[in-house]
């Protein structure tokens, strides 16, 4: 068997139906599915054994609550493949990805991998334009799997993969906020190669309302600057992109109320430039003008998170204890 792939869950019933449901239809079998519920109240059991029995190789294992990482941990040392493969539990499968993914790794092979994500044609307009913001080149720098790229490719745990040798060389996830950032930075730095398999996204259904998703984000913006305390040369100037967005946004927003009109010209300019662009990507006027309120929670919610942990973290000193205690957790 090629490819394990392995899937914390907690409390996500029906987004692993529909991720087995389309495991189920892959044109190639060449893995087994390791499902780790981490404690959830609303178990998936009844769900994975009724795809086992329409004949997915699908394994179900129950672990009290200690966080994703741990779970892919314990999934990844019960796996039997030459690949770990890790999804999110609210992704869906394209039927081609492991076929694809396949001839891919045959015909360049690399240690390390990820995958774009990308929204299918049932999404919500919401979800649509929260993938439009989380992966357009106006919002995110192409930090997240797309064509352009303002820093070296890092895979994420929604569509990420890397050979069993890595992870008894490195070891598996540590717990923290932004882990697969830290695995794939490990993963470089241990000398392994690492690279993007554009054919491949997974369709992903991210978070349903805007009070989710900034609260996503905000942690994102935060970790940034924990993974800057363990690996000091990672911080970039795309980091700082949300956080200058924000601080542009308070001064203009400043100058158009007490000195002109005039200064608020350039977020207007912003604006219509976000739903022109996600116009033509999405074809859908709903979803370009959604992208608006989407870009502004995504470009708040993280610039303020990373702003808020940098003077806490670093001007205050208050992140030296949480970096030690960090790098002092094994990652198996």
């Amino acid at each position: 068997m090629k490819f394990s792939i392995i899937i914390p869950v907690y409390n996500r019933r029906d987004e692993v139906r529909d991720l087995l449901d389309s495991l189920r239809h892959q044109t190639v079998r060449n893995f087994e599915v390791i499902i780790v519920e981490d404690g959830s109240t609303d178990p998936c059991q009844d769900i994975c054994e009724n795809a086992a029995a329409n004949g997915l190789d699908v394994t179900y294992y129950f672990k009290e609550n200690e966080g994703r990482s741990i779970a892919r941990n314990y999934g990844m040392e019960r796996a039997g493949g030459q690949y770990f493969i890790f999804f999110d539990s609210d992704c869906v499968i394209p039927p081609s990805y492991f076929e694809t993914l396949e001839k891919e790794l045959n015909s360049n092979p690399i240690d390390c991998f990820g995958g774009p994500d990308a929204a299918h044609e049932s999404f919500t307009t919401t979800q649509k334009a929260i993938n439009y913001t989380m992966t357009s080149f106006l919002t995110t720098g192409g930090i997240r799997g797309g064509k352009i790229s303002l820093e070296k490719f890092t895979p994420r745990t929604f569509n990420m993969g890397f050979r069993r040798e890595v992870f008894d060389s490195v070891g598996g996830f540590r717990e923290m906020f932004s882990e697969d950032i830290d695995m794939s930075t490990r993963i470089r730095n241990a000398g392994f190669s690492i690279g993007l398999i554009t054919a491949t996204p997974v369709w992903h259904k991210r978070r349903i309302s805007w009070k989710k998703f900034w609260r996503q984000v905000h942690v994102f913006g935060m970790s940034r600057i924990t993974l800057k305390l363990l690996y000091p040369g990672t911080l970039k100037a795309v980091h700082w992109l949300p956080a200058i967005a924000v601080i542009m946004f308070v001064l203009l927003l400043a100058m158009g109320i007490f000195v002109s009109p005039w200064w608020l010209l350039p977020l207007g300019i912003y604006a219509a430039a976000l739903v022109i662009c996600a116009a033509i990507a999405t074809r859908s006027a709903c979803i370009a003008f959604k992208a608006v309120p989407a870009a502004a929670i995504q470009l708040f919610g993280y610039g303020t998170g990373f702003l808020s942990a940098y003077f806490l973290k670093i001007i205050m000193g208050r992140g030296r204890d949480e970096a030690r205690e960090i790098e002092l957790r094994r990652g198996k």
